[in-house]
């Protein structure tokens, strides 16, 4: 993994193959990614992020330009949102060889991506994620998706994009706490595939906190790597192969997680939801006799360590298993979970008891 100063071009293979470029002051590569094809771009931002919405539109020379700007946070994942947008883009002409840009977190990333794939049932995009989050996650892999009053990320589709810009810089704008959150879905990464990941956090958690460090390079195209060779493998969640949860590996900690964020009106922040997710479905595999006592202990320790959440107990546990119920991974009334048989071992776990999944919930809150 480079460490360097110098950008990292990591190839996404499959039918529609693209490059996702990670680096310190790499938001140039926008306009390339873009080709000479589209006329007009839509700039797709959460109004915070206007700064940095400006910065790439200064590097996208002579397209014509539209700002879409988007609520903050999981709010803007809604269909008056997209409604909203599609109506700008009609507006302003934008036709199927005319593309989007999304300048943002996970959340912008999502709907953005939502919104490129729905207009004229695709137009191509380009994410240049702002959080550590969507570096990892969202940005990568082509899905892209909405709420409902059921659930997260409900509604969506696939739709892979021309290009990734992670620029490094952008993670010193970023306030502790979601630079904190992020690291979730990396220390998952470690979990479900790379042990290494782990590793770098165990012997230097406070460089993976230090948005210049190399460490914190290093993480960041680790996880990328992680769910490139994932999505590749499986880009639209049907399974891999040799028993492999295939794409459903990326959800690992998720069914919980999901249930939490919508318990707690999203008030608890993805990548904290997905550690404490994490945390309940390892105490849930050791219970039923999956995982190891000291592996499934690994997971609070490792997460604690770069200050994630490890405890939660505020919510009852029958709000949270009717929330598990509308889980994507759910097949009729069973409820499925992507756990570990060991360390980068993951399988599923479906219809665990009643009893094992109350007990695990109990671990999480600190009471047992």
């Amino acid at each position: 993994m480079s460490t360097s100063t110098t950008e990292t071009r990591m190839h996404v293979g499959g039918a529609s193959p693209y490059d996702v470029v990670v680096g310190h002051g790499v938001l140039g590569e926008v306009a390339g990614m873009l080709g000479d094809r589209p006329q007009r771009v839509a700039v797709v931002h959460a109004e915070p992020l206007a700064g940095i919405a400006e910065r790439v539109i200064a590097t996208l020379g002579d397209y014509e330009v539209l700002r879409i700007v988007l609520p903050d946070g999981e709010i803007a994942k809604t269909g008056a949102v997209a409604i909203d947008a599609w109506e700008q883009l009609g507006a302003a002409g934008f036709t199927r060889s005319d593309a989007v840009v999304t300048v943002g977190g996970g959340a912008t990333t999502d709907m953005g991506g939502f919104i490129a794939a729905t207009w004229l049932r695709g137009v191509p995009v380009v994410h240049v994620p702002t959080t550590l989050l969507a570096m990892v996650d969202a940005a990568v892999g082509g899905k892209t998706g909405m709420n409902t009053r059921a659930g997260k990320n409900l509604v969506g589709s696939f739709h892979e994009p021309a290009g990734v810009v992670v620029d490094l810089d952008v993670l010193g704008t970023l306030a502790e706490p979601e630079l904190i959150a992020g690291l979730g879905e990396v220390v998952k990464c470690g979990f479900i595939a790379d042990p290494e990941i782990l590793a770098l956090i165990e012997r230097c958690p406070a460089d993976a906190l230090e948005p210049r460090s190399a460490e914190l390079r290093e993480l960041v195209e680790r996880a990328i790597a992680v769910k490139i060779a994932v999505v590749v493998g499986d880009l639209k969640e049907t399974g891999g192969a040799d028993g492999h949860p295939g794409r459903e590996v990326l959800n690992y900690g998720h069914t919980m997680a999901h249930a939490i964020e919508k318990a707690t009106s999203y008030r608890v922040r993805h990548g904290e939801a997905v550690a404490l997710g994490m945390v309940y479905v390892a105490e849930l595999a050791r219970l039923a006799g999956r995982l190891d006592a000291d592996t499934a202990a690994r997971h609070a320790a490792a997460l604690a360590s770069v200050g994630l959440p490890v405890r939660f107990g505020e919510v009852d546990f029958e709000v949270l298993h009717d929330a598990m119920r509308v889980d994507k991974k759910t097949r009729g009334s069973q409820l499925r979970f992507v756990v570990l048989d060991g360390l980068a071992q993951p399988s599923i776990l479906a219809g665990p008891t009643d009893a094992d999944l109350r007990a695990a919930y109990e671990h999480l809150a600190g009471a047992r």
